[in-house]
């Protein structure tokens, strides 16, 4: 008797459901919990108020959290109830998980570990296969992502990044202020700003209160949001810009370095901030940097150095003349490739000042890229867009799964009173 009510205590088991034996198979690893419900209970079910007689019962296995290095699973005589219409329906105990064969305290223990490591490896932990984590996963996520409310957005970021071979993207939006991805779509053209536009209404908001929105300069992103999010302002992301400008200086370096050997072994000096250089790099770019009036390599750094100071002011009227300034004098120099740079700037001339004001950045997208890379690395690569669109969620979403299950609420504590 002490052995049943502990496990009852353990499992949360409270009347009328009892246990009713437990099983232990030590050279299995096995263990076996049957849980039954007392003669003539009555049970409600949501549909109808009240509560309704026992018409039969079933029994379902389910598995639970490990006691120790065991399996455990429970075995529940579970009932169905006459309803006053004369139907009959089943009645789930509120331990049940939310798919069929789990208890809610492993599928959160699922999740949890999920957040931290490949599918394959939460698998191998478990006894699982990778589909059953996958399952309980794209379940939660999907459940979780309905109950978001997006009635108070009003500035987003949005990116892409790399699913698979072949070029084959998914845009990813996130809200700028809470830092937490909030739609994940198939591809990266203005169709799928239209179906966030869609996502956004279907989930307590409206398009026209989106307000600011940072992107980096693919067209497709600029017509999307021009269409479909008309009230936004565009913010260019200063990164995007100054990366534009990189680019630049490196493809100056291959073009002068087939007459000036002396350029080879430079290029990292020239593209890393200065403050992140050796000494012996130091020396040597600030040996090049002395020769901008010979030399086309240094006066396309120049031009980068200062063009990151512009952005780097918050004075909006300041930055918009002397970015003017900047693309001026970059038109009458020698430097093709940065010519091209400015007249980049000049077509999304104010979308890169308004960075000034709003600050917005896609940082948080491109951090959270290099997570998904390294998962999707560690897992040897996501083949579906479900997954990837589960995987970016569970490392970035910031969903509320308590909504859904009581034993996430406090995360990775709720789980810590019972031996896994």
């Amino acid at each position: 008797m002490a052995t049943k009510e502990l496990f009852e205590a353990a499992l949360g088991i409270t009347s009328p459901w009892f246990i009713q034996g437990v099983d232990f198979e030590a050279e299995k690893h096995l263990l076996t919990i049957a849980v039954d419900f007392s003669a003539g209970s009555r049970f409600a079910h949501p549909d109808v108020p009240g509560e309704h007689p026992v018409h039969d019962t079933r029994t379902k296995r389910l598995r639970h959290l490990n006691f120790f290095q065991h399996e455990c699973y429970l075995e529940v005589r579970v009932p169905r109830v006459r309803l006053p219409d004369g139907s009959v329906r089943q009645v789930e105990p509120p331990w049940f998980g939310r798919l069929d064969g789990f208890t809610l305290m492993f599928e959160a223990l699922i999740v949890l570990l999920a957040q931290q490591m490949p599918f394959s490896v939460v698998a191998k932990m478990t006894g699982l296969s990778w589909y059953y984590v996958h399952a309980i996963c794209g379940r939660y996520v999907d459940d979780a992502v309905d109950l978001i409310d997006l009635s108070e957005l009003t500035a987003v970021s949005i990116d892409e990044t790399s699913c698979r071979r072949g070029h084959e993207y998914v845009t990813i939006v996130a809200d700028e202020d809470k830092r937490r991805v909030v739609f994940v779509a198939e591809g990266k053209d203005a169709a799928t700003v239209a179906a966030f536009g869609s996502h956004l209404s279907s989930h307590g908001g409206k398009p026209d209160q989106i307000t600011n929105v940072c992107i980096d300069m693919s067209p497709a992103f600029i017509k999307g949001v021009g269409e479909h999010l008309s009230n936004a302002t565009i913010t260019y992301d200063k990164f995007h810009v100054v990366a534009h400008a990189s680019k630049a200086i490196d493809e100056t370096r291959r073009r002068e370095q087939r007459n000036d050997p002396s350029l080879k072994g430079l290029r990292w000096a020239l593209l890393k901030d200065r403050s992140k250089l050796n000494v012996e790099q130091r020396r040597d770019l600030d040996s090049l940097v002395a020769q901008y009036t010979t030399n086309r390599v240094a006066r396309a750094w120049l031009y980068r150095e200062r063009l990151r100071d512009i952005l780097d002011r918050r004075q909006p009227n300041v930055v918009h003349s002397m970015l003017r300034q900047w693309c001026t004098n970059v038109m009458r120099s020698k430097v093709e490739p940065m010519k091209e740079v400015a007249m980049l700037v000049r077509r999304h001339f104010d979308g890169i000042v308004a960075w000034s004001r709003t600050r917005q950045t896609n940082g948080f997208i491109e951090a959270l890229n290099g997570l998904f890379q390294a998962a999707k690395r560690k897992a040897r690569g996501y083949t579906r867009f479900e997954t990837m669109r589960t995987v970016l969620f569970l490392i970035a979403g910031k969903l509320d799964f308590s909504r859904l299950n009581p034993h996430l609420k406090l995360g990775r504590r709720a789980l810590s009173p019972k031996p896994a």
